[in-house]
Parts: C-alpha cells; sequence; structure tokens
C-alpha cells in the first residue's frame, strides 16, 4: 500500500482502538463512557472541540437510539461515512458478540451465589461510570450553578419517582430553568 492509502485507514483504525475498548467497558450502557470518550476524543485525539462534543452529544440524546450513538456521530465527524460505520461498529460489535456468548453462560449458572454476588457487585460500578459521565458533560458544558443544582435536583426527583415521565421532568426542568434565568441578579 501507498503512504496515501495508509493516511487514509489512519483515522479509521485510531476510531477502533479508542472504541472498541469503550464498548468492552460501558456497563450501565452509553454514559457510561461519556467522559473517557469526551477525553480520548476532545483532548487526545482532538477530533472535536469540547464545544463541537456538547453538540454531538446534544443530538445523540435527542435522536431516537441509544446514547452511545455518540460514537457514530463522532466518527462521522472524523471520516464521514466510513468514519461512522466504523465507529458504529467498532462500539457495538465488541460489546454484543461479548453479551453474546455470557448470555450463554449467565443462563446456565442463574441462582448461584456468586451469580448473584456478580449482580450486585456491578451495579454500582455502573451507577458510578454514568455519574462520571454526567460530569464531564456538566463541565464541559459550563452548567454553572443553575445547571448543577437542576441536575441534582431531577436525579432526586427521578431516584424517589423513576415512573415519572421524562418528558414531565424535561418540562419541569425547563420551566424552573427559565423562571430563575428570567430573575434580574
Amino acid at each position: 500500500m501507498d503512504d496515501q492509502s495508509n493516511s487514509s485507514f489512519a483515522p479509521l483504525m485510531a476510531l477502533i482502538a479508542v472504541l472498541a475498548p469503550f464498548s468492552l467497558v460501558a456497563i450501565g450502557g452509553g454514559p457510561a463512557i461519556f467522559a473517557p470518550l469526551q477525553h480520548q476524543a476532545v483532548e487526545v485525539h482532538r477530533w472535536l472541540t469540547a464545544r463541537e462534543f456538547i453538540e454531538l452529544f446534544a443530538v445523540a440524546r435527542v435522536a431516537p437510539g441509544p446514547g452511545s450513538m455518540l460514537a457514530t456521530l463522532i466518527g462521522w465527524k472524523v471520516a464521514a461515512w466510513p468514519g461512522a460505520v466504523v465507529a458504529t461498529l467498532a462500539i457495538f460489535l465488541p460489546s454484543s458478540l461479548l453479551c453474546i456468548g455470557v448470555s450463554r453462560v449467565w443462563s446456565r449458572y442463574r441462582g448461584r451465589a456468586w451469580h448473584q454476588a456478580l449482580e450486585d457487585g456491578l451495579a454500582p460500578i455502573g451507577t458510578g461510570l454514568m455519574f462520571a459521565g454526567a460530569v464531564a458533560i456538566f463541565k464541559l458544558a459550563n452548567a454553572g450553578p443553575l445547571g448543577w443544582g437542576l441536575g441534582i435536583a431531577v436525579a432526586g426527583l427521578l431516584t424517589l419517582w423513576p415512573k415519572l415521565h421524562p418528558f414531565l421532568v424535561l418540562g419541569l426542568g425547563a420551566v424552573v430553568f427559565v423562571a430563575v434565568a428570567a430573575v434580574p441578579h
């Protein structure tokens, strides 16, 4: 291969090298990898600015589908269609293959003491990773005291009443934000 071909594959290989491991450690789903993904995409590889990361994060959150679609958007930004396809495969394929294998073993040992202990042990890890992702997003967005306060209030509200409809919570948050922001300081 010539140097031109090698250089066109370099960003795609970098996407795989960054995203495939995240696929395997995203305990709790896409939000669990937002903090390290932001670090890699913005600070290490400089594929995006902090502002672009926040914008792509927002698009990924409002679009239908999993939050980890953020990886697809980053791939698009890095290398257009090939980057989007490679990033999507890199973020979903390793964990999907692992899940298929583990689910077969997992079902076989359901009800054993170590089985329940492992489930109980992974729950706080997933929670912590999602919390770290939320903190990273709030920092990048320069959320300020109002944003942090609303974030904490919403987390508390959803913890106390997990069956609340998300649109109700979003609407309430928007009303509070507008009301507080409209008060002259």
